[in-house]
């Protein structure tokens, strides 16, 4: 059986780590590729999709285009395997972005969709 540990890393009320069903599992890994800047992680520098780099960017339409064409690659790229990506949808806001990720879980062809946020409040 896969250990499905909740993220960010939890202790249950037992003192053991914290395990997730699986749909959560799932929006925990898709939030750990979008805010994982590639090189972060030692044993995988390419992990991540490089949303925060775009932090301090200029907000435009052209910027929302960059970070849908950034987020649906690397969901793509690290979680195939588990997930299949329908649509990904970036709204530009004053200052900052909004990411709705709708997808498939594969193993039981469940659909989903999750709004992840960098920077501002819609």
């Amino acid at each position: 059986m896969t250990r499905r540990l909740h993220f960010p890393y939890q202790f249950d009320g037992r003192g053991r780590s914290r395990e997730d069903d699986e749909a959560t599992w799932i929006r925990g890994l898709i939030e750990q590729v979008l805010f994982t800047t590639p090189g972060e992680r030692v044993m995988r520098p390419e992990f991540g999709s490089g949303l925060h780099e775009l932090v301090f960017a200029p907000n435009s339409p052209e910027l929302a285009a960059t970070v849908q064409f950034l987020v649906q690659g690397a969901l793509q790229q690290w979680l195939s395997d588990l997930i299949s990506v329908e649509q990904v949808e970036v709204r530009s806001l004053e200052a900052g972005l909004a990411v709705t990720v709708a997808y498939t879980i594969l193993r039981d062809q469940h659909h989903q969709q999750e709004v992840f946020e960098l920077g501002g409040r819609p």
